[in-house]
């Protein structure tokens, strides 16, 4: 068996999330990258949804440029999300499917539906 250290890699996500119910500014997602990768966290990770509920596509982009550990984006298979990923390049992109009526990801991602789409993503 081989063994690997551990990684600690941050979801930054409540951030965006505690900024869209205040409707405001603050938090920013970027200070929390940089304190983040201070504190000694390897990468970062981010949930770019598909109704933008918590993280803008803003935030995103600038996340992307701020991180200098390991950037991993989990965002749906839509062909605007897969161009977004595409230009930005992260290390690591997770495919996270959603339902409109969900809180938070509840379920994974079925493969056999569309596995066509899913060969392309």
């Amino acid at each position: 068996m081989t063994t690997h250290p551990q990684r600690l890699y941050i979801n930054i996500d409540h951030v965006a999330t505690l900024r869209q119910a205040r409707r405001g500014d603050e938090p920013v997602p970027v200070e929390a990258v940089r304190a983040c990768e201070r504190a000694g966290a390897d990468g970062i990770t981010a949930h770019l949804r598909e109704d933008r509920r918590h993280m803008q596509d803003a935030d995103i982009v600038a996340v992307a440029a701020a991180v200098t550990t390991v950037f991993n984006l989990e965002l749906a298979g839509t062909d605007e999300m897969l161009a977004l990923a595409e230009r930005l390049r992260p290390y690591q992109e997770a495919l996270v499917p959603a339902r409109p009526e969900e809180v938070t990801t509840e379920g994974g991602l079925d493969g056999r539906a569309d596995p066509a789409r899913l060969g392309r993503s």
